[in-house]
């Protein structure tokens, strides 16, 4: 009788992402008046906000108006970078900047997904960052 020597089995064990890492997602709808301000702001208020304790890795834009995340190249971007494991948190002004609102169950699949990776996301707009991170 043959015996074959038993092997342990290895598994590999996902490494965190570092949740320093983060990546400013900036998605703002267009003024009249001045077509820019909006994404202008939210540039801003994000890189203050990373400032305080974040390594912005990489800042993502998107026109504004699609409402499904999964079809902008930039939000493409950002599910790239989670996936990969380069960044633990996604940087936005307010929730509508990853999906408006009358869309919100499009945001929220975005959010699970993220925090799936081990994904964070904080909103840079002053009133929301008060509340902290959603994870």
């Amino acid at each position: 009788m043959t015996t074959t020597p038993q092997t342990p089995e290895t598994t590999a064990v996902a490494a965190r992402p570092d949740s320093s890492a983060a990546v400013l997602y900036v998605c703002a709808e267009r003024g009249r008046l001045t077509p820019t301000l909006a994404a202008q702001r939210a540039e801003e208020d994000g890189r203050e906000y990373a400032a305080r304790n974040f390594r912005l890795v990489e800042v993502v834009t998107d026109p504004y108006g699609q409402p499904d995340p999964c079809h902008r190249d930039g939000w493409m971007r950002v599910r790239e970078l989670a996936d990969e494991g380069q960044i633990g948190t996604v940087i936005v002004r307010w929730p509508a900047a990853i999906s408006p609102d009358a869309w919100h169950e499009m945001r929220h699949r975005e959010i699970r997904w993220l925090q799936d990776q081990d994904v964070a996301v904080c909103y840079s707009w002053a009133p929301l960052a008060a509340s902290g991170q959603v994870k």
